[in-house]
This record gives C-alpha cells, sequence and structure tokens, in this order.
C-alpha cells in the first residue's frame, strides 16, 4: 500500500478520484464512468480508496477489495466538515480523502451480500407496513366524512369496514360502497403481502446462525435478529458492547464545559431501525419481569420501581444491546442467570 488515499466520489454515472498524500497535497484528478471505474483501478497498485456511504458503495467496496485495494467507507455526515472550498464533486472526493486520513475517523462497515439480502426483506417490510397505515387512516378519514366512525387498528378496521358496506340504514350510496369495498381489498391484499414477506424472513432468520444465537436473548426476535445481522453482521468493528449500544444511539447526549459534566436524553445516532426495535424488545421484556428470577430481570424491575416506565426501557435496551453484541461476538448462545 502506498502512503496516498485516493477519495472516490460515486454520487452520479460520473465519478470523480482524487489522490491525496498524507501531507494533504493533491497528486492527480480523474474523471472516471462507472463503467470504465473497475477497469481503471485493476491497473493500478494496490491503494486506500475512501468512499462515501451511499447508494452502490458497499457492491463497488467489495469488487475493489477483490482487485487487492483497502476500501474505507466514510460517513456522509463526516464529510462535509473536510471539504474546505465550494461543493464540486472533486472537492467532495477530496474531503473523502481527508476525513478517511484521520486515526479517530469511525467508518461503515462494508455489508455483505447476505447482509444486503437480510436488509432488504427489512426495508420492503417497512415500506409496506407504511402504505398499510396510510391505506388505514385513508379509510378512517373518509369513512368520517359519511358520520362513520371507527377505532384504530388492524383488527378495528376488519370488523367494521364490512359491517358498514352491509348496513342499508347509512348514508353510503352506492359509489361510495364501491369504492370502499376497493379499498378494503387493497387492504387485506397489503396484509397478505406483509405475512409473505414475514414469513421469508423469519425463514431467512431461522437459516441464520448469527440470528439464531442473536435470538437466544431475551427481547430479541426474529426481526430484530435480522435487523442486527443486517446492520453490524458478526459485530467485530466494535471494540465492546459498550461501543455498539453507542452507535445504536442507546446512551446519553453528554455536554460538558468548563470541567462540568451534563448527560441528556439519549443520543439517538446510528440505525434508527434498529434501535426502535431494541427499544419495542425491552418494552416486551419490562413487561414481565416481575414473573421472573434472572439477573436481568430482577435489574429491570429494580429500574422500573426507581424511574419511569420509558427511561426503564431505554437503560433495558441498552443492556440487551450490550448482551446481543456479547453474544455475536463471541458465537455462544445466551443463557439466564438466576439472581
Amino acid at each position: 500500500m502506498t502512503n496516498v488515499t485516493v477519495g472516490l466520489d460515486i454520487a452520479k454515472n460520473v465519478f470523480h478520484a482524487v489522490f491525496v498524500t498524507s501531507r494533504g497535497k493533491i497528486t492527480r484528478k480523474k474523471q472516471l464512468k462507472r463503467a470504465t471505474t473497475l477497469s481503471f483501478f485493476a491497473k493500478l497498485t494496490p491503494q486506500v480508496i475512501a468512499i462515501e456511504a451511499c447508494g452502490a458503495s458497499n457492491h463497488l467496496a467489495r469488487e475493489l477489495i477483490k482487485l487487492g485495494h483497502e476500501v474505507k467507507l466514510v460517513p456522509p455526515q463526516h464529510v462535509t466538515s473536510y471539504r474546505r472550498k465550494n461543493k464540486n464533486d472533486y472537492n467532495d472526493a477530496e474531503a473523502i480523502a481527508e476525513a478517511a486520513q484521520r486515526d479517530n475517523m469511525t467508518f461503515v462497515p462494508i455489508k455483505t451480500i447476505d447482509q444486503q439480502d437480510a436488509q432488504m426483506y427489512l426495508r420492503i417490510r417497512q415500506r409496506l407496513i407504511k402504505q398499510r397505515t396510510q391505506l388505514m387512516n385513508q379509510i378512517r378519514g373518509l369513512l368520517l366524512e359519511y358520520g362513520l366512525c371507527m377505532n384504530r387498528g388492524i383488527s378495528a378496521l376488519r370488523r367494521s369496514v364490512p359491517e358498514f358496506l352491509e348496513d342499508s340504514g347509512n348514508e353510503l350510496t352506492w359509489v361510495a360502497r364501491e369504492l370502499f369495498n376497493e379499498l378494503y381489498l387493497e387492504f387485506l391484499s397489503l396484509n397478505d403481502r406483509i405475512e409473505q414477506v414475514e414469513s421469508k424472513l423469519k425463514a431467512f432468520a431461522k437459516e441464520n446462525y448469527v440470528c439464531q444465537i442473536a435470538q437466544s436473548v431475551v427481547g430479541i426476535g426474529p426481526i430484530t435478529a435480522l435487523a442486527l445481522y443486517a446492520a453490524i453482521g458478526k459485530g467485530t468493528q466494535f471494540k465492546s458492547g459498550r461501543h455498539f449500544s453507542a452507535w445504536c444511539g442507546l446512551v446519553p447526549r453528554q455536554f460538558s464545559t468548563g470541567g462540568k459534566s451534563q448527560l441528556y436524553g439519549i443520543t439517538k445516532k446510528g440505525n434508527v431501525v434498529l434501535r426502535a426495535l431494541l427499544i419495542h424488545g425491552a418494552r416486551s421484556v419490562l413487561q414481565y419481569a416481575d414473573r421472573k428470577e434472572d439477573k436481568v430481570s430482577v435489574w429491570a424491575t429494580k429500574l422500573k420501581h426507581e424511574k419511569s416506565f420509558n427511561k426503564a426501557c431505554v437503560a433495558l435496551a441498552n443492556k440487551l444491546a450490550r448482551i446481543v453484541w456479547s453474544v455475536i461476538t463471541h458465537n455462544k448462545p445466551y443463557q439466564l442467570k438466576e439472581a
């Protein structure tokens, strides 16, 4: 490897590469088309290539690694601080290289093909659930315009809409009944699609060993386990469970000055979906912690009596994140310990 870092901006179909030395001197600039990028780097000696983590960055990183290069994915939010001039593609590439040369920089782990498959399952499921929620809200809002009110939730909609369509005493016209029937059929179709995706998702998690051992931890189901695998793989990029929980944004936000330290709410950094799933899992564990005698449940019960329920949920999610990281990295299923 040379002491030159290549900053590669891949935002558009035309890529821009800037070769920057450890002293910050630019030695070369190159504009590349997407189709010719790999052939260009195949002719070079092994280089350190820095890419902003964005669409297609994982695929390109894997291909460049096959060519013998070392690839670093830089978080987009850290690149802007190192751009000293006006925004253009070459300046962006230079900023990427500058950020990658910092010793204290945190890089985005490169995902494998299996991790991308897991992530795609989760994103498709998330989109379908969002569409179903939008459709349910639209149905409830339109029914209210005809003086028909129903409760929130899937079961309430399943029960109420057929009753409204069969009731001839309400104000629904034949046009409205036809349209509401189409909306209801669309809702049923979305439900079936979500169930299909979830069944495939659970089958994927059942076959993956990392997901299997992650589910040995209380509060971690197949969806959370798959989100963990998609986000961190085997978790080797973190030094400890504390670093992983901080990456998830489950630690207090700090503001310290003049020797005085102040702690606020959680930082909410990292993967939003993963953090939400960990907190949901902690909420389910906390509800039944009073009935169990293991160390985690006893600790959670004591915390629930001392703090508010939501604060206890976040604290328990922090602990579960550390436990599940240890389980994944040490490749050993979790065993409950009696208090």
